[in-house]
């Protein structure tokens, strides 16, 4: 009888004479020197995750693992970058061999080897946005379906639907009814135009940037050479940010980690705050479930934040229920607790930050060091006028200033026409949002426009009528568009004493609520965007005095531009979203009323209430050194006949007394 022999693989090991016990703490080192097996590495923020992640890198290394062996996921180019950097410097070699960088990356990289198995050729290209908007468009002319009949999605909303259904695993149906159900009625048609534009990517051989990682899933599902393949290349697997992943990014890795299950999935169960772009945040919660003999790491050292800020940020996810338990504990010196700052108004709130910020520039504390944090970009309205009047520099995370923005502009437009007849871009502006009406047909409607204001006898000309009257020099098929914008200047004209704010309203209800939810996938917020501009305006007597106001921060015509980028001298305004991964010595956080923050339409979801307190985790712990939380005690609220009364955020309630120190605001008039 034959003996059994194994023979084990030989490898020879990496000398990178690195001192782990030394360069990291007891808790990054448990991780990083972790056994092979499915591990969960739970990275509170400031912990060092990205250094865990890069010494984990090595150490498989030292261990005799191939560099090929090993796949490294991350979520955007940054950070794609910078992992593969400091890999490199870690271990002094050539990285060449590692397989790094995006799923989307990843994805390209193993798709022009197998496209063929799934139907595509090998030189196959990548839309871009732009291009799959174009293709989305001639797929829905493919079907038929008379766009101008009934009010259909804009292809760049058509778009998005498609992606959210493709990223979550959710049916058309049920991601219409959740959350695009003023389309409800359509999803038959929708369904139709999608499968269309599926055709036509396979036809043309084209993928779009969903396709990068449905069709790599496609390939582990269906083709079984390609699957076993990749599951024996991967040996082990290293995810950045997986809090952040969605269905099909989270089915990729446990597919890829099939065969030797060493997937180390990294990441802060707190500061999982992606859902409305489809993250799933119970792929982390669940993550033990799905992989046997799970290792569970807690990395909770800080180094970013003082202990106080620190006592406020465990406080403020302690009442999360669905969570991995985990307490911060900080590295720093003590510093001043956070302050709680209750304010009158939004204006008072915004006078006090400003001259906070100028205090502390006196102090020496550099402008690019400060951070003023909010849930929604319509909080930051009445600080960016602040801001403005006392010449404070300030750069935006989304490059555009709220009143620059173009749904913001696209209402403003109306205001203008009817305060100045001879405004041409206001007027442009306008037309060009009514279906059939391009740009050749906007300047000859324009100078007809123009020709027939120099003839009004009264003064001011009535524009309703001299529009109606043009009517014959409309293309055929924007009739009924143009004859809407004639009755909506009619009815601006008729109640224009009743103040801007009032103007505003009438322009959305008019029409321009539909054409928000026909052209932006985000249509709720701007839609709240909106509704807040108007609450702005109704302080305001006359649209001329409002629109003079709004001129202070209207330097850009179009929401395509984009600032220069930060300076040195710049404090920067920002979402807590687009924040997320960012650090500041100093941080306010504005606008914590209950309805604003958390929002009422996130307490309203499933889930919503926790996302929202794992949002405002985020912002708190962005905070170095100085952590300003402020509220308005009143707030200009649609249908309460004017100012009302606000409750801070549930979430202050939450935060012991003794954790925060209370600033009452006092005003002083040294000329008074």
């Amino acid at each position: 009888m034959p003996r059994e022999y194994t023979l084990k693989s030989f490898r020879a090991p990496i000398e990178l004479n690195i001192d782990y016990e030394t360069e990291l703490n007891a808790q990054q080192l448990a991780a990083v020197s972790a056994p092979p097996g499915p591990a969960l590495v739970l990275a509170g923020a400031g912990a060092g995750k990205t250094r865990t992640l890069t010494y984990r890198v090595a150490y498989l290394l030292e261990q005799g693992i191939p560099v090929d062996r090993i796949l490294l996921l991350t979520f955007t180019n940054k950070a794609a970058r910078e992992m593969m950097d400091r890999v490199q410097e870690l271990i002094g070699g050539d990285t060449a061999g590692l397989w790094g960088g995006t799923f989307h990356s990843v994805g390209h990289r193993v798709l022009r080897r197998h496209a063929e198995a799934i139907g595509y050729p090998k030189s196959f290209t990548i839309m871009d946005r732009d291009d799959a908007k174009a293709l989305m468009s001639i797929a829905i002319a493919d079907t038929g379906i008379d766009t101008k009949a009934v009010r259909f999605p804009k292809p760049d909303l058509m778009c998005d639907i498609l992606s959210m259904s493709l990223n979550t695993g959710l049916q058309l149906g049920q991601v219409m009814e959740e959350r695009y159900y003023y389309f409800d009625s359509l999803t038959d048609e929708i369904a139709l135009a999608h499968a269309a534009y599926v055709k036509r990517k396979r036809a043309n051989g084209v993928m779009d940037f969903d396709d990068l990682l449905t069709q790599w899933l496609r390939l582990l599902r269906e083709n079984s050479e390609a699957r076993e393949s990749f599951q024996a290349r991967f040996q082990f697997i290293l995810v950045d940010e997986y809090q952040d992943t969605n269905q099909v990014q989270c089915e990729l890795i446990d597919l890829l980690g099939g065969r030797h299950h060493n997937i180390m999935a990294v990441g802060d169960d707190s500061q999982s705050i992606y859902s409305w772009r489809g993250a799933n945040f119970r792929n982390v919660l669940e993550f033990p479930d799905r992989h046997n003999g799970t290792q569970v790491f807690k990395i909770e050292t800080n180094y970013r934040s003082t202990p106080e800020i620190l006592d406020c940020a465990n406080a403020v996810i302690a009442a999360n229920t669905q969570q991995f338990k985990k307490v911060l504990a900080p590295v720093r010196d003590s510093g001043m607790k956070p302050a709680l700052v209750s304010c009158n108004d939004a204006n008072q709130q915004a006078e006090f930050i400003a001259q906070r910020v100028l205090e502390l520039r006196d102090e020496g504390m550099p402008m690019e060091g400060m951070a003023v944090l909010y849930r929604s970009h319509f909080h930051a309205l009445e600080l960016q006028l602040e801001f403005t009047r006392r010449n404070i520099p300030f750069v935006l995370t989304s490059g555009i200033r709220f009143f620059e923005q173009a749904h913001v502009k696209d209402v403003a437009a109306y205001l203008k026409l009817l305060v100045n007849p001879s405004d041409e871009l206001a007027f442009k502006r306008i037309v060009l949002m009514l279906p059939g009406i391009g740009a050749k047909s906007a300047a000859k409607l324009w100078a007809v426009f123009e020709a027939c204001l120099a003839k009004e006898i009264t003064q001011p000309p009535n524009l309703a009528k001299t529009l109606r009257d043009i009517t014959g020099h409309t293309p055929k098929k924007a009739a009924l568009g143009w004859e809407q914008f004639a009755e909506t200047i009619d009815q601006l004209e008729e109640e224009q004493a009743k103040g801007p704010g009032h103007l505003i309203r009438m322009v959305v209800a008019a029409g321009y609520e539909d054409y928000l939810q026909d052209k932006f996938p985000n249509y709720y917020a701007r839609l709240e965007d909106l509704e807040q501009v108007a609450g702005f305006a109704g302080q305001y007597d006359t649209t001329e005095e409002f629109l003079s106001e709004v001129t202070l921060l209207t330097n850009l015509d179009t929401e395509t531009q984009r600032d220069a980028g930060p300076d040195p001298e710049q404090i920067q305004l920002s979402t807590i979203h687009q924040a997320k991964g960012l650090e500041f010595d100093v941080v306010f956080v504005m606008m914590l009323c209950d309805g604003l923050f958390p929002s009422s339409r996130a307490i309203e979801s499933p889930g919503g209430e926790e996302e929202e307190r794992r949002l405002f985790y985020v912002a708190v712990t962005r905070a170095k050194t100085e952590l300003y939380l402020s509220y308005p005690l009143l707030r200009f609220m649609h249908g309460s006949g004017g100012e009302t009364m606000q409750q801070p955020s549930r979430f202050l309630d939450e935060i012991d007394g003794d954790l925060v120190e209370e600033w009452n605001l006092q005003s002083f008039d040294p000329y008074g």
